[in-house]
């Protein structure tokens, strides 16, 4: 499946691409998983929103960008989320390509770093990321630390 791609500064969103980003992560993040946390954490608007748009206009895939110094010392990928009526379409390796590619045209060639879901150390490997430290627990969820040097 092929997806259109954009990247969008929060003040420059629409407040339908600003639903369809927040259903998404809400029927992941908190309701598939299970998991009571505060996904509208006040970090929105200083992220770049990186959005795939089916052909037909619904959102499949997301996730936030972050210049160095706004989420960790280093450029930071989040809340990387495919939406579960698109899955098994390869999507996922879709979404974090684009998003180390605009990563790295937002703020050039330098590490990334994110706080992934212990259960997609594999796939974050996949694409350089090297866990970094010890696991954590994120609102009850494994985390590790990754960078992608």
């Amino acid at each position: 499946m092929t997806l259109h791609w954009t990247t969008k500064p929060f003040d420059t969103l629409t407040l339908a691409e600003l639903y369809a980003l927040l259903q998404v992560r809400s029927e992941v993040f908190v309701v598939e998983q299970t998991c009571v946390f505060q996904d509208i954490d006040g970090h929105d608007q200083a992220a770049y929103h990186l959005l795939g748009h089916t052909a037909t206009g619904e959102l499949a895939a997301y996730a936030r960008l972050f210049a160095p110094g706004r989420s960790y010392e280093q450029v930071s990928i989040g809340r990387v989320v495919t939406s579960p009526r698109h899955r098994r379409a390869g999507l996922g390796r879709g979404l974090l390509t684009q998003a180390i590619a605009e990563c790295e045209k937002l703020f050039g060639a330098q590490p990334i770093k994110i706080g992934a879901q212990c259960y997609l150390q594999a796939f974050y490997e996949s694409f350089g990321f090297v866990g970094q430290g010890e696991p954590y627990l994120e609102d009850g969820i494994p985390h590790q630390y990754m960078l992608r040097p």
